[in-house]
C-alpha cells in the first residue's frame, strides 16, 4: 500500500461515520472523515432517546463531542462534499472541494434527506427547533403524548405514520400535502376504526403561534401542538452508483452484507443509507459493525502490527 494512501476515507459525519472513525482510529488505522454537514442528526434540537442521557442531547452536541473523541485519536476531519468518487489501482480517489484523498478502503454513510412540508424555510426551521415539527415519532413519540397532533402525508406511509402515533394521543389528524386523499377504502376503514381525521389539501404552514403550528388546508387553518411530515425521504447514494455499488431497487438503500460490506471489494456502507432501523444507536452499531470488517478485511490482506 502506498504510504500516502488511506487506510479508510468515511464519507459522512453523522453517528454512524464517526462511531467507525473513532473504532478504526483505535484500531490504529489512518483514517479521514469528509462531511457536508447539515446531516438529520444536527437537526434535532433534544433526543431522549439515546442511551446514557437521561435528559437528553442536542444532535449538534452529541455530534461535536463526536468529533472531538474522534480527534483525539488522530482521525482527521475535512469539510466538504465528496463529489468524485473512483477506483484507483487496489483502492479509491476521492475529490472534495480543495480536497482529495486515496484510500484502500471506503465507508459510505452519507444518510438521507427527509423531503420536507411545504413552508418558508425559516419558518420551517424555527418550528423544528421547538419541537412544532418532528420527523420521527420513533425518537419522539414519547414527548407528544396526548398532545395534538398533524401528520401531513397520504398513502400507506401517511397512513402507517398516523396510526404509530395513535398509540401516543387519541387527537391525531392525517393531512393530504396534495389536493386531496388518495386513500384505498380499507386505509380509510382503519383511519376511522382508530379515530384519525383525514382532511383535504394542499397543506402549508402558515404561522408558529405560541407553542403551536398553523396549517392551512383546503378545509381551513388548523392549529397542532405538533406536526409529523410523513413525505418520505431521498437516499444520498450518488457516490455508490458512481462505483457499482449495488441499491436496492424499490427503496435505492445501498445493499450491504451482515459485516456492512457491498458488492464492491473495499466499499462499506452504513447508517441510513442503508436499509434499516433510522435511529441514532442503530446507526452507531452499524458503524462498529463496518469499522471492525474493515480493520479484519484489511488484516487478511496485510499485517497490522506495531
Amino acid at each position: 500500500m502506498d504510504e500516502d494512501e488511506l487506510d479508510c476515507l468515511i464519507v459522512g459525519g453523522g453517528p454512524a461515520g464517526l462511531t467507525a472513525a473513532i473504532y478504526l482510529a483505535r484500531f490504529h488505522l489512518s483514517v479521514t472523515l469528509v462531511d457536508a454537514g447539515r446531516g438529520r442528526a444536527s437537526w434535532i434540537p433534544c433526543t431522549r432517546n439515546v442511551p446514557g442521557f437521561p435528559d437528553g442531547i442536542s444532535g449538534e452536541e452529541l455530534l461535536a463531542r463526536m468529533r472531538a473523541q474522534a480527534e483525539k485519536y488522530g482521525v482527521s476531519l475535512a469539510s466538504g462534499r465528496v463529489t468524485r468518487l473512483d477506483r484507483a489501482g487496489s483502492g479509491f480517489s476521492a475529490e472534495w472541494g480543495e480536497g482529495r484523498a486515496q484510500a484502500h478502503t471506503v465507508l459510505l454513510a452519507t444518510g438521507i434527506r427527509n423531503r420536507r412540508p411545504d413552508m418558508d424555510e425559516e419558518l420551517h426551521d424555527e418550528a423544528l427547533a421547538r419541537g412544532l415539527i418532528r420527523y420521527c415519532p420513533i425518537c419522539d413519540g414519547y414527548e407528544v403524548t396526548d398532545r395534538k397532533l398533524g401528520v401531513i402525508g397520504s398513502g400507506d406511509h401517511g397512513v402507517a405514520e398516523a396510526l404509530f402515533l395513535r398509540s401516543y394521543s387519541a387527537d391525531i389528524t392525517l393531512i393530504a400535502p396534495d389536493k386531496s386523499h388518495a386513500l384505498a377504502t380499507e386505509d380509510r376503514e382503519r383511519l376511522e376504526a382508530h379515530g384519525i381525521a383525514a382532511l383535504d389539501g394542499p397543506a402549508r404552514g402558515v404561522a408558529v403561534q405560541q407553542n403551536c403550528i398553523v396549517v392551512e388546508t383546503a378545509e381551513g387553518h388548523h392549529v397542532f401542538d405538533s406536526v409529523y411530515p410523513a413525505l418520505g425521504s431521498d437516499l444520498n447514494s450518488e457516490l455508490a452508483d458512481q462505483i457499482g455499488v449495488t441499491l436496492n431497487q424499490e427503496t435505492g438503500c445501498i445493499l450491504v452484507d451482515a459485516h456492512q460490506r457491498t458488492n464492491v471489494r473495499g466499499v462499506y456502507a452504513a447508517g441510513d443509507v442503508v436499509i434499516g432501523l433510522d435511529q441514532i444507536s442503530h446507526a452507531m452499531g452499524e458503524g462498529g459493525v463496518a469499522a471492525t470488517a474493515i480493520r479484519n478485511d484489511l488484516a487478511a490482506e496485510r499485517p497490522l502490527i506495531r
